[in-house]
Formats: C-alpha cells, sequence, structure tokens
C-alpha cells in the first residue's frame, strides 16, 4: 500500500536568503532636474484632507462683531434714528466703490470682473452674451450670442387671438375635409414641407388600414451589429426571414436567432411565402431548415409605439389575399401598428449556463390553419372589415364570448375557409 506525502507536513516552509554584498565604491550623488510631481500627485490626499475636521473657534457673533453702542437709538426711544433709517427724499452721499452694486449686470454686454467694470476695449470686440451659466466652456459664447440675437430678431408676432369653440373647431375640420376632397381647392403644388419649404408633394395617397396584415402583430428590433457572419458591403438576403425564439435559463430571458445555411433556401423560402397557396391534402410541405447562430438580450424594451407604423404604398396593381376572387385594392397608403420596438445586443456565451429546451436546427413548413386559429385572425380582421364592429363589443357576453346572433355572421371552415400557418419540427 502507498502513502501520498501531503503538502500540510511541512508547516513553515523554510527560505534560505541570499542578500548581495554592498557595493565596492561609496554611492555617488548625481543632480538630475526633474519634476516632483513624477512622483506624488496631490490628488492622493483629497480624501485624508476631506476626512480631517479643521479646528475652528467660532465665538457668538461668528467672527464678525457688531457693536450695537454706536447707534443710541437703539437704546434710547427719544433719540435719533436717521442713522438706521434714512429719509428717502435726502439720502446720504453713495461711496464711489459700492455705485456698481446699483448696475444691471444683464443691462450690459460687458461682465464684471471681480465687482469692478473693466474699461471698453477700442477695437471691434464681440460682446459676450448676457446670460452665460457658471463654470461653462468659452469656445461658442460669442457665436451663440450672435445666434442669439438673430433668432430674437427673426421671431414673429403670433395673432393675439385665436377662436377655439365648439363651432370654430368644426369649421375647421369641415373646411379640411372640403380641401382635400374638393378638386378645385386641392392642389399639391401648395403643399409644402414643415421643414423645408423647398420641397413640395408631387402625389397624394388615401390612407387605409391594411387588411391583409392587420391580423398579424408586428415588433420591431434593432441589432447594435447586423446579424449573421457576412461582412456589412454584401447584401445577405437571409436576414429578412430570419426566426427569433423567445428563450429562458436560470430566469433570465433572452432570444435564440436562427437563419438559413445559405442563400438560396432563404429566397425559395420567401418565394412559397409570397405565392401563399397552401400544399394539398396528398402532398408532403416543403421544409426549410434554419439553424442556430447565436443569442441576443433585450436592452430596451418600448411596450407602446404609437408614433411609428409599418407603411405600404400601393398604386392598385396589388391583389388582396383575403378576397377570394382576387380584387385588385384601391390606390393608397396602407398602414399597420408596431406593438412593441425592442433594441437588442449579442449575449455573451457561457458554456456553464443550463438552458431550457434549447433547439440546434428548426424545420419549418406551411400547414392549414386550425378552426381556432381562424376564428382569432376573423376577430382581429373585423376591427378593420366590420363596420358595425364597435357596436358588436358592446353586445359581447360578460364572459368574454361574442355573440353570434348579434354578430350577423359565422366563420366559414371547410374547403374555403382554410388559410395557411406554420409548422415547425424540431431536431
Amino acid at each position: 500500500m502507498s502513502l501520498r506525502k501531503s503538502k500540510l507536513d511541512l508547516l513553515v516552509r523554510v527560505r534560505y536568503s541570499n542578500p548581495l554584498p554592498p557595493p565596492p565604491c561609496p554611492p555617488k550623488l548625481l543632480d538630475i532636474p526633474t519634476n516632483s510631481m513624477r512622483y506624488a500627485r496631490p490628488e492622493f490626499l483629497n480624501v485624508i484632507a476631506n476626512d480631517t475636521p479643521l479646528p475652528m473657534i467660532v465665538d457668538a457673533e461668528c467672527g464678525m462683531p457688531l457693536d450695537l453702542g454706536r447707534w443710541e437709538c437703539l437704546w434710547d426711544e427719544d433719540a435719533d434714528d436717521s442713522a438706521l433709517n434714512p429719509d428717502p427724499d435726502n439720502l446720504p452721499p453713495l461711496d464711489p466703490k459700492d455705485r456698481f452694486l446699483l448696475g444691471d449686470p444683464s443691462a450690459s454686454s460687458t461682465p464684471y470682473t471681480n465687482g469692478v467694470a473693466p474699461p471698453s476695449a477700442s477695437g471691434s470686440s464681440t460682446p459676450l452674451p448676457a446670460h452665460v451659466s457658471w463654470l461653462r466652456k468659452t469656445e461658442y459664447l460669442s457665436r451663440e450670442g450672435v445666434q442669439r440675437s438673430s433668432s430674437i430678431q427673426e421671431m414673429k408676432p403670433l395673432p393675439q387671438h385665436i377662436d377655439v369653440s365648439r363651432p370654430a373647431q368644426l369649421r375647421d375640420i369641415e373646411a379640411s375635409f372640403a380641401a382635400c376632397n374638393n378638386p378645385s381647392q386641392f392642389d399639391l403644388s401648395t403643399l409644402r414641407h414643415p421643414n423645408k419649404p423647398s420641397v413640395t408633394a408631387v402625389e397624394s395617397y388615401e390612407i387605409y388600414p391594411d387588411a391583409d396584415i392587420w391580423a398579424n402583430a408586428y415588433d420591431l428590433f434593432r441589432f447594435s451589429e447586423r446579424p449573421g457572419e457576412k461582412p456589412i458591403d454584401v447584401e445577405d438576403p437571409r436576414l429578412d426571414c430570419a426566426i427569433l425564439r423567445p428563450m429562458e435559463s436560470d430566469g433570465d430571458h433572452f432570444l435564440a436567432y436562427y437563419l438559413t445555411k445559405d442563400d438560396e433556401s432563404a429566397l425559395e423560402f420567401k418565394t412559397r411565402r409570397q405565392d401563399g397557396a397552401p400544399p394539398e391534402s396528398d402532398e408532403e410541405p416543403k421544409t426549410t431548415v434554419f439553424h442556430f447562430v447565436r443569442d441576443y438580450e433585450t436592452v430596451k424594451i418600448e411596450q407602446e409605439v404609437p408614433n411609428e407604423f409599418l407603411l405600404v404604398i400601393d398604386e392598385g396593381d396589388t391583389q388582396s389575399n383575403l378576397s377570394s376572387g382576387g380584387e385588385e385594392r384601391v390606390k393608397g397608403a396602407y398602414y399597420k401598428n408596431i406593438e412593441r420596438k425592442m433594441t437588442l445586443k449579442k449575449k455573451r456565451t457561457n458554456t456553464q449556463e443550463a438552458y431550457v429546451d434549447k433547439w440546434q436546427v428548426v424545420h419549418i413548413s406551411h400547414v392549414p390553419m386550425s378552426k381556432e386559429e381562424l376564428d382569432e385572425r376573423e376577430e382581429l380582421l373585423a376591427e378593420v372589415t366590420d363596420p358595425a364592429f364597435l357596436l358588436n363589443r358592446e353586445d359581447a357576453d360578460a364572459d368574454g364570448e361574442i355573440d353570434v346572433d348579434a354578430v350577423g355572421r359565422e366563420v366559414p371552415i371547410g374547403a374555403d375557409g382554410d388559410g395557411g400557418g406554420v409548422m415547425a419540427d424540431i431536431f
């Protein structure tokens, strides 16, 4: 049986010193001019100086003695108090040293220095602005003064009276409709850009909600860096058909990013999506393989995005996906609101992190939509396709179920009502 000797058997480690012998000759002092700030900086003593209390001995008068015995009126009621309360009509003469205290600093463009007004310099010197914050950089003070004076001169007086009554508001609203709908009053050449007066309108469009995509929820994602392995100057057709999958690990939520292996698979996948034709019942659906790239974590999430929309300019030659007859949509600008806006950055890779249900490869294929999915889609589309949508919401049951009799229509299920969904097989 072999015994293994532990390192703890030796309690004190023996160290043998090997000192250097003294130099054979005495040291020689050399006078090298140098700056003492190389060895020590006074900033290191700031903490000690702040923590050290200063020995201050303050008397009852706080170091400013006030001899009240000089004014007899404070002790005698019948004494003359003109020294403390001078006559406003007969004021005592003002000392020339205190004359600057009665001046208005903002009225003069030349600032005071230590309470003394500097002499006016001869020449064309640019005066400093009157209102300058303390400890401000003096690089652009003169330029700001010129810009501020020019902006003040360019300001035009606003109308004094603006009628905000209800009849005036109704009159202005009706006038706006007349200006848009009456060809004699609507002229594109008279429309100007609010910030660029030289830019004029060249075409006008009616604004409609996009019923083709209204049932879909859209989020806006912004990446700190371009995803994928291709350089920035090379076009990557895979980016607009990527997959973002929510993930969770140890209580942290992040997104897994997937891309196709090559550009041909992405182009074929987008072509099948544009066709929108579901596969036949006896035909096996075609699949597209997406591979895991990396994880992204959210930096900022905006739950409400009221001022950003998806806008599609349609010239009237696009067929609608909702109508079975393939009717052409009218010319206009079609919009869809954005649900959320997120900013993403790359998540640091941690090999020790335990993932929950991590996918390396995702197979995507199109399948017919179920009855529940069709019902949900029709309910969302009713917001823009049903004129009585707001009235039907009031007829909803207390449990949140829609009364079919009150709505007056049913969702078609069958061969005519089948749509297209997405099926994912995970490996």
